[in-house]
Protein backbone atom coordinates (compact mmCIF):
# COMPACT_ATOMS: atom_id res chain seq x y z
CA UNK A 1 0.00 0.00 0.00
CA UNK A 2 1.80 3.38 -0.94
CA UNK A 3 -0.45 5.24 1.85
CA UNK A 4 -2.74 4.37 4.32
CA UNK A 5 -6.72 3.62 3.99
CA UNK A 6 -8.72 5.76 6.23
CA UNK A 7 -11.83 4.07 7.47
CA UNK A 8 -14.74 4.98 9.27
CA UNK A 9 -16.50 2.38 11.64
CA UNK A 10 -20.31 3.79 12.68
CA UNK A 11 -21.96 2.13 15.29
CA UNK A 12 -25.23 3.84 17.27
CA UNK A 13 -23.75 2.71 21.17
CA UNK A 14 -20.82 1.17 22.39
CA UNK A 15 -22.14 -0.78 24.93
CA UNK A 16 -21.23 -4.16 26.64
CA UNK A 17 -22.89 -6.38 23.60
CA UNK A 18 -22.46 -8.62 20.60
CA UNK A 19 -22.52 -6.31 17.61
CA UNK A 20 -20.26 -3.80 19.53
CA UNK A 21 -17.87 -6.25 20.37
CA UNK A 22 -17.56 -7.73 17.04
CA UNK A 23 -17.31 -3.90 15.72
CA UNK A 24 -14.62 -2.93 18.58
CA UNK A 25 -12.78 -5.96 18.10
CA UNK A 26 -12.46 -5.55 14.23
CA UNK A 27 -11.03 -1.88 14.39
CA UNK A 28 -8.40 -3.22 16.98
CA UNK A 29 -6.98 -6.00 14.33
CA UNK A 30 -7.00 -3.85 12.01
CA UNK A 31 -5.16 -1.06 14.17
CA UNK A 32 -2.47 -3.53 14.51
CA UNK A 33 -2.17 -3.70 10.27
CA UNK A 34 0.18 -0.69 8.84
CA UNK A 35 -2.26 -0.20 6.11
CA UNK A 36 -5.02 1.55 7.97
CA UNK A 37 -6.01 4.85 9.51
CA UNK A 38 -9.12 3.47 11.36
CA UNK A 39 -11.82 5.75 13.51
CA UNK A 40 -14.53 4.40 15.26
CA UNK A 41 -17.66 7.18 15.41
CA UNK A 42 -20.64 5.96 17.79
CA UNK A 43 -23.37 7.54 19.95
CA UNK A 44 -22.95 7.54 23.83
CA UNK A 45 -23.17 4.24 25.62
CA UNK A 46 -26.48 4.80 27.77
CA UNK A 47 -28.19 2.34 29.67
CA UNK A 48 -27.65 -0.42 32.24
CA UNK A 49 -25.62 -2.67 29.66
CA UNK A 50 -22.18 -1.23 30.47
CA UNK A 51 -19.44 0.38 28.07
CA UNK A 52 -17.09 -0.53 25.90
CA UNK A 53 -15.52 2.95 25.65
CA UNK A 54 -12.79 2.55 27.84
CA UNK A 55 -11.54 -0.44 26.63
CA UNK A 56 -11.78 1.99 23.31
CA UNK A 57 -9.66 4.51 24.68
CA UNK A 58 -7.39 2.41 26.71
CA UNK A 59 -6.45 0.71 23.44
CA UNK A 60 -5.89 4.36 21.95
CA UNK A 61 -8.62 4.18 19.73
CA UNK A 62 -8.78 7.37 17.57
CA UNK A 63 -12.91 7.40 18.76
CA UNK A 64 -15.25 10.03 17.59
CA UNK A 65 -18.68 10.65 19.88
CA UNK A 66 -21.54 11.51 18.24
CA UNK A 67 -24.27 12.97 20.53
CA UNK A 68 -27.55 12.82 18.95
CA UNK A 69 -26.29 8.91 17.67
CA UNK A 70 -29.38 7.12 19.60
CA UNK A 71 -30.90 3.31 19.59
CA UNK A 72 -34.69 4.68 19.72
CA UNK A 73 -36.06 6.58 16.53
CA UNK A 74 -36.23 10.18 17.15
CA UNK A 75 -36.87 12.61 14.02
CA UNK A 76 -35.15 15.44 15.41
CA UNK A 77 -32.35 13.39 17.14
CA UNK A 78 -31.68 11.12 13.90
CA UNK A 79 -31.59 14.11 11.57
CA UNK A 80 -29.22 16.13 13.73
CA UNK A 81 -27.18 13.08 13.77
CA UNK A 82 -26.89 12.66 9.95
CA UNK A 83 -25.84 16.20 10.02
CA UNK A 84 -23.00 15.60 12.56
CA UNK A 85 -21.79 12.63 10.74
CA UNK A 86 -21.80 13.93 6.95
CA UNK A 87 -19.69 16.93 8.03
CA UNK A 88 -17.49 14.25 9.95
CA UNK A 89 -16.99 12.40 6.64
CA UNK A 90 -16.23 15.39 4.36
CA UNK A 91 -13.95 16.72 6.18
CA UNK A 92 -12.08 13.57 7.08
CA UNK A 93 -12.57 12.27 3.53
CA UNK A 94 -12.65 8.66 4.16
CA UNK A 95 -11.68 5.66 1.98
CA UNK A 96 -14.17 3.61 3.41
CA UNK A 97 -17.66 3.99 5.60
CA UNK A 98 -18.29 0.55 7.58
CA UNK A 99 -21.34 0.45 9.08
CA UNK A 100 -22.80 -1.32 12.13
CA UNK A 101 -25.90 -2.79 13.05
CA UNK A 102 -29.78 -0.96 11.68
CA UNK A 103 -29.83 2.79 12.82
CA UNK A 104 -26.12 3.46 12.34
CA UNK A 105 -26.28 1.61 8.90
CA UNK A 106 -29.49 4.08 7.74
CA UNK A 107 -27.93 7.31 9.12
CA UNK A 108 -24.41 6.40 8.19
CA UNK A 109 -24.83 5.60 5.02
CA UNK A 110 -27.01 7.97 3.73
CA UNK A 111 -24.55 10.63 5.36
CA UNK A 112 -21.51 9.20 3.69
CA UNK A 113 -23.26 8.66 0.02
CA UNK A 114 -23.72 12.81 0.50
CA UNK A 115 -20.56 13.34 1.66
CA UNK A 116 -18.89 11.62 -1.42
CA UNK A 117 -17.48 8.43 0.03
CA UNK A 118 -17.43 6.19 -3.17
CA UNK A 119 -17.28 2.89 -0.72
CA UNK A 120 -19.30 1.88 1.67
CA UNK A 121 -19.74 -1.21 3.32
CA UNK A 122 -22.72 -2.34 6.19
CA UNK A 123 -22.73 -5.44 8.68
CA UNK A 124 -25.57 -6.80 9.35
CA UNK A 125 -25.49 -8.50 13.24
CA UNK A 126 -29.23 -9.00 13.55
CA UNK A 127 -31.98 -8.12 11.20
CA UNK A 128 -33.84 -4.70 12.31
CA UNK A 129 -37.10 -6.26 11.52
CA UNK A 130 -38.91 -9.61 12.84
CA UNK A 131 -42.44 -11.27 14.06
CA UNK A 132 -41.92 -9.17 17.68
CA UNK A 133 -41.61 -5.90 16.07
CA UNK A 134 -44.65 -3.58 15.24
CA UNK A 135 -45.77 -3.97 12.10
CA UNK A 136 -45.15 -0.17 10.84
CA UNK A 137 -42.08 -0.46 12.15
CA UNK A 138 -40.95 -3.50 9.90
CA UNK A 139 -42.35 -2.33 7.17
CA UNK A 140 -40.27 0.81 7.39
CA UNK A 141 -36.57 -0.64 8.20
CA UNK A 142 -37.44 -2.83 5.41
CA UNK A 143 -38.19 0.24 2.64
CA UNK A 144 -34.90 1.46 4.06
CA UNK A 145 -32.60 -1.41 4.27
CA UNK A 146 -33.76 -1.79 0.37
CA UNK A 147 -32.56 1.46 -0.35
CA UNK A 148 -29.51 1.35 1.87
CA UNK A 149 -28.07 -1.02 -0.09
CA UNK A 150 -28.25 0.38 -3.14
CA UNK A 151 -25.61 2.69 -2.08
CA UNK A 152 -23.79 -0.27 -0.55
CA UNK A 153 -20.74 -1.65 -2.09
CA UNK A 154 -20.88 -5.02 -0.28
CA UNK A 155 -23.04 -5.94 2.89
CA UNK A 156 -21.28 -8.14 5.33
CA UNK A 157 -23.81 -10.80 7.39
CA UNK A 158 -22.45 -12.76 10.74
CA UNK A 159 -23.94 -15.53 9.39
CA UNK A 160 -25.38 -16.95 5.93
CA UNK A 161 -28.87 -17.46 8.03
CA UNK A 162 -29.03 -13.42 8.26
CA UNK A 163 -28.06 -13.52 4.43
CA UNK A 164 -30.77 -15.47 3.19
CA UNK A 165 -33.64 -13.78 5.33
CA UNK A 166 -32.26 -9.79 4.22
CA UNK A 167 -32.38 -11.58 0.89
CA UNK A 168 -35.93 -12.49 0.94
CA UNK A 169 -37.25 -9.34 2.26
CA UNK A 170 -35.52 -8.25 -1.31
CA UNK A 171 -32.93 -6.22 0.84
CA UNK A 172 -29.82 -5.66 -1.83
CA UNK A 173 -28.88 -8.44 -4.12
CA UNK A 174 -26.96 -11.98 -3.58
CA UNK A 175 -23.84 -10.56 -5.63
CA UNK A 176 -23.19 -7.94 -2.74
CA UNK A 177 -23.23 -10.11 0.54
CA UNK A 178 -20.05 -11.72 2.11
CA UNK A 179 -20.36 -14.22 5.34
CA UNK A 180 -17.78 -12.82 8.01
CA UNK A 181 -18.35 -14.53 11.00
CA UNK A 182 -17.67 -12.38 14.20
CA UNK A 183 -13.91 -12.45 15.65
CA UNK A 184 -12.57 -12.80 18.45
CA UNK A 185 -9.17 -13.44 20.84
CA UNK A 186 -10.46 -17.74 20.71
CA UNK A 187 -7.37 -18.52 22.68
CA UNK A 188 -8.71 -16.70 25.33
CA UNK A 189 -11.45 -19.33 25.97
CA UNK A 190 -9.33 -22.24 24.42
CA UNK A 191 -7.60 -21.84 27.47
CA UNK A 192 -10.13 -20.67 29.61
CA UNK A 193 -10.28 -24.07 32.32
CA UNK A 194 -7.32 -22.63 34.04
CA UNK A 195 -9.61 -20.71 35.96
CA UNK A 196 -12.54 -23.03 36.92
CA UNK A 197 -11.57 -23.78 40.52
CA UNK A 198 -10.89 -20.14 41.30
CA UNK A 199 -13.52 -18.93 39.74
CA UNK A 200 -16.16 -21.49 41.22
CA UNK A 201 -14.97 -20.47 44.22
CA UNK A 202 -14.91 -16.63 43.48
CA UNK A 203 -18.47 -17.73 43.10
CA UNK A 204 -19.07 -20.11 46.15
CA UNK A 205 -20.31 -23.00 43.91
CA UNK A 206 -19.98 -26.57 45.36
CA UNK A 207 -17.39 -28.91 43.68
CA UNK A 208 -20.37 -31.02 43.53
CA UNK A 209 -22.86 -28.72 41.47
CA UNK A 210 -23.20 -28.63 37.84
CA UNK A 211 -23.50 -25.25 36.34
CA UNK A 212 -25.81 -24.59 33.50
CA UNK A 213 -24.79 -20.92 32.21
CA UNK A 214 -26.49 -17.86 30.16
CA UNK A 215 -24.67 -14.87 28.72
CA UNK A 216 -26.61 -12.01 27.65
CA UNK A 217 -28.33 -8.56 28.59
CA UNK A 218 -31.08 -9.15 30.60
CA UNK A 219 -33.69 -7.84 28.22
CA UNK A 220 -36.33 -8.38 26.63
CA UNK A 221 -36.61 -10.73 23.67
CA UNK A 222 -33.43 -12.82 25.31
CA UNK A 223 -34.86 -15.45 26.99
CA UNK A 224 -34.55 -15.13 30.63
CA UNK A 225 -38.02 -15.63 31.67
CA UNK A 226 -38.11 -19.20 29.54
CA UNK A 227 -35.15 -20.17 31.50
CA UNK A 228 -36.75 -19.36 34.78
CA UNK A 229 -39.65 -20.99 33.93
CA UNK A 230 -37.86 -24.37 33.06
CA UNK A 231 -35.68 -24.14 36.23
CA UNK A 232 -38.07 -25.48 38.89
CA UNK A 233 -38.70 -28.91 36.69
CA UNK A 234 -34.59 -28.90 36.12
CA UNK A 235 -33.79 -28.72 39.51
CA UNK A 236 -36.27 -31.44 40.34
CA UNK A 237 -34.23 -33.34 38.15
CA UNK A 238 -30.70 -32.42 39.31
CA UNK A 239 -31.01 -30.96 42.74
CA UNK A 240 -27.08 -30.64 42.40
CA UNK A 241 -27.57 -27.60 39.44
CA UNK A 242 -27.05 -24.14 39.93
CA UNK A 243 -27.42 -21.35 37.09
CA UNK A 244 -25.50 -18.13 36.26
CA UNK A 245 -26.64 -15.77 34.80
CA UNK A 246 -23.70 -13.33 33.21
CA UNK A 247 -25.04 -9.84 32.10
CA UNK A 248 -26.88 -6.89 33.42
CA UNK A 249 -30.28 -4.84 32.05
CA UNK A 250 -33.44 -3.37 33.00
CA UNK A 251 -34.68 -6.61 33.73
CA UNK A 252 -32.74 -7.55 36.52
CA UNK A 253 -35.18 -7.03 39.58
CA UNK A 254 -38.03 -8.42 38.02
CA UNK A 255 -35.87 -11.78 36.74
CA UNK A 256 -34.44 -11.66 40.54
CA UNK A 257 -37.84 -11.23 41.87
CA UNK A 258 -39.23 -14.08 39.67
CA UNK A 259 -36.65 -16.64 41.03
CA UNK A 260 -37.68 -15.48 44.90
CA UNK A 261 -41.53 -15.73 44.25
CA UNK A 262 -40.57 -19.44 42.22
CA UNK A 263 -38.70 -20.33 45.32
CA UNK A 264 -35.40 -21.11 43.75
CA UNK A 265 -33.45 -18.04 44.37
CA UNK A 266 -30.75 -19.87 46.13
CA UNK A 267 -29.90 -22.05 42.69
CA UNK A 268 -29.26 -18.55 41.09
CA UNK A 269 -26.05 -16.75 40.66
CA UNK A 270 -26.76 -12.89 38.86
CA UNK A 271 -23.03 -11.38 38.32
CA UNK A 272 -24.30 -8.36 37.04
CA UNK A 273 -21.46 -6.03 34.59
CA UNK A 274 -19.19 -8.23 33.53
CA UNK A 275 -16.40 -6.68 30.47
CA UNK A 276 -16.29 -8.88 27.93
CA UNK A 277 -12.38 -9.40 28.76
CA UNK A 278 -13.34 -11.48 31.88
CA UNK A 279 -16.23 -13.79 30.08
CA UNK A 280 -13.83 -16.26 29.65
CA UNK A 281 -13.70 -16.94 33.64
CA UNK A 282 -16.94 -17.07 33.89
CA UNK A 283 -17.09 -19.81 31.20
CA UNK A 284 -14.80 -21.71 32.87
CA UNK A 285 -17.34 -22.57 35.62
CA UNK A 286 -19.84 -23.67 33.30
CA UNK A 287 -20.65 -27.17 32.78
CA UNK A 288 -23.54 -26.25 29.72
CA UNK A 289 -24.58 -23.33 28.24
CA UNK A 290 -28.15 -21.85 27.54
CA UNK A 291 -29.07 -19.49 25.13
CA UNK A 292 -33.10 -18.77 24.38
CA UNK A 293 -32.99 -15.92 22.90
CA UNK A 294 -36.25 -14.97 20.42
CA UNK A 295 -34.07 -12.51 18.32
CA UNK A 296 -30.32 -13.25 17.42
CA UNK A 297 -27.97 -12.68 14.44
CA UNK A 298 -25.60 -15.31 15.61
CA UNK A 299 -24.90 -15.09 19.78
CA UNK A 300 -21.20 -14.95 20.28
CA UNK A 301 -21.69 -16.93 23.55
CA UNK A 302 -21.94 -20.22 21.38
CA UNK A 303 -18.25 -20.31 19.58
CA UNK A 304 -17.43 -18.78 22.96
CA UNK A 305 -19.17 -22.16 24.51
CA UNK A 306 -17.71 -24.68 22.09
CA UNK A 307 -13.57 -23.00 22.14
CA UNK A 308 -14.26 -24.21 26.19
CA UNK A 309 -15.24 -27.31 25.35
CA UNK A 310 -18.78 -26.58 27.16
CA UNK A 311 -22.11 -28.81 25.06
CA UNK A 312 -25.25 -26.03 24.24
CA UNK A 313 -28.84 -26.24 24.34
CA UNK A 314 -30.25 -23.42 22.46
CA UNK A 315 -33.50 -22.29 20.86
CA UNK A 316 -33.33 -23.33 16.96
CA UNK A 317 -33.88 -19.35 15.94
CA UNK A 318 -32.07 -17.74 13.10
CA UNK A 319 -28.17 -18.56 12.82
CA UNK A 320 -27.71 -20.98 15.56
CA UNK A 321 -27.71 -24.13 13.46
CA UNK A 322 -25.11 -22.98 11.52
CA UNK A 323 -23.03 -23.77 14.62
CA UNK A 324 -24.40 -25.95 17.04
CA UNK A 325 -25.19 -29.81 15.65
CA UNK A 326 -28.51 -31.52 16.97
CA UNK A 327 -27.15 -34.55 19.01
CA UNK A 328 -23.87 -33.83 18.35
CA UNK A 329 -22.28 -30.98 19.92
CA UNK A 330 -25.23 -29.40 21.90
CA UNK A 331 -29.59 -29.63 21.02
CA UNK A 332 -31.57 -27.06 18.50
CA UNK A 333 -34.82 -26.96 20.67
CA UNK A 334 -38.06 -25.25 18.93
CA UNK A 335 -39.28 -21.45 20.74
CA UNK A 336 -41.50 -22.26 23.10
CA UNK A 337 -40.88 -25.56 24.02
CA UNK A 338 -40.52 -26.38 27.39
CA UNK A 339 -40.31 -29.94 28.31
CA UNK A 340 -37.55 -30.37 25.31
CA UNK A 341 -35.96 -27.84 26.62
CA UNK A 342 -35.77 -29.14 30.42
CA UNK A 343 -35.42 -32.76 28.70
CA UNK A 344 -32.15 -31.65 27.17
CA UNK A 345 -30.49 -29.42 29.48
CA UNK A 346 -31.13 -32.68 32.27
CA UNK A 347 -29.48 -35.62 30.09
CA UNK A 348 -26.58 -33.11 29.44
CA UNK A 349 -26.47 -32.84 33.41
CA UNK A 350 -27.00 -36.60 34.16
CA UNK A 351 -24.34 -37.28 31.51
CA UNK A 352 -20.15 -36.56 31.69
CA UNK A 353 -19.67 -38.46 28.98
CA UNK A 354 -22.00 -36.98 26.58
CA UNK A 355 -21.11 -33.48 27.72
CA UNK A 356 -17.24 -33.75 27.11
CA UNK A 357 -18.36 -35.24 23.64
CA UNK A 358 -20.52 -32.40 23.03
CA UNK A 359 -17.79 -30.19 24.05
CA UNK A 360 -14.86 -31.45 21.69
CA UNK A 361 -17.62 -32.14 18.82
CA UNK A 362 -18.39 -28.07 19.62
CA UNK A 363 -14.91 -27.46 19.23
CA UNK A 364 -14.40 -28.28 15.74
CA UNK A 365 -16.97 -26.22 14.48
CA UNK A 366 -15.22 -22.57 15.82
CA UNK A 367 -11.64 -23.07 14.24
CA UNK A 368 -10.56 -21.02 12.74
CA UNK A 369 -13.57 -19.06 11.05
CA UNK A 370 -14.60 -17.73 15.03
CA UNK A 371 -10.67 -16.33 15.01
CA UNK A 372 -10.39 -12.59 15.18
CA UNK A 373 -7.55 -12.79 12.64
CA UNK A 374 -9.57 -14.67 10.57
CA UNK A 375 -12.21 -12.41 10.28
CA UNK A 376 -9.81 -9.43 9.73
CA UNK A 377 -7.93 -11.20 7.16
CA UNK A 378 -11.50 -11.47 5.16
CA UNK A 379 -12.45 -7.90 6.00
CA UNK A 380 -8.63 -6.79 4.47
CA UNK A 381 -8.66 -8.66 1.38
CA UNK A 382 -12.29 -7.28 0.81
CA UNK A 383 -11.36 -3.67 1.62
CA UNK A 384 -8.49 -3.66 -0.51
CA UNK A 385 -10.38 -5.08 -3.87
CA UNK A 386 -12.35 -2.63 -3.30
CA UNK A 387 -9.89 0.76 -3.42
Amino acid sequence: MEKQLKVAHVITRLIIGGAQENTLSTVLFLMEKNDYNVSLITGPGLGPEGSLEQKALDNKVNMILISQLRRNINPIRDITAFFQLFFIFRKNKYDIIHTHSSKAGIIGRLAGKLAGCRIIIHTIHGLPYHPYEKKWKNSLYIFLEKFCAKISAKIFTVSNTMRDKALSAGVGNKSQYITVYSGMDINKFIDCGKHRQTMRKKLDIKPDELVIGKIARLFELKGHDFIIDCAKEIIKAAPNSKFLFVGNGNLRKNLVDKTRQLKISDHFIFTGLVPPDKIPNYISCMDILVHASLREGLARALPQAFAAGIPVVTLDIDSANEIVINNQNGYLVQPGDKQNFIKSVVTLLKNNSLRKSFGQEGKKNVLPIFSGKYMTDQIDKIYKDLI
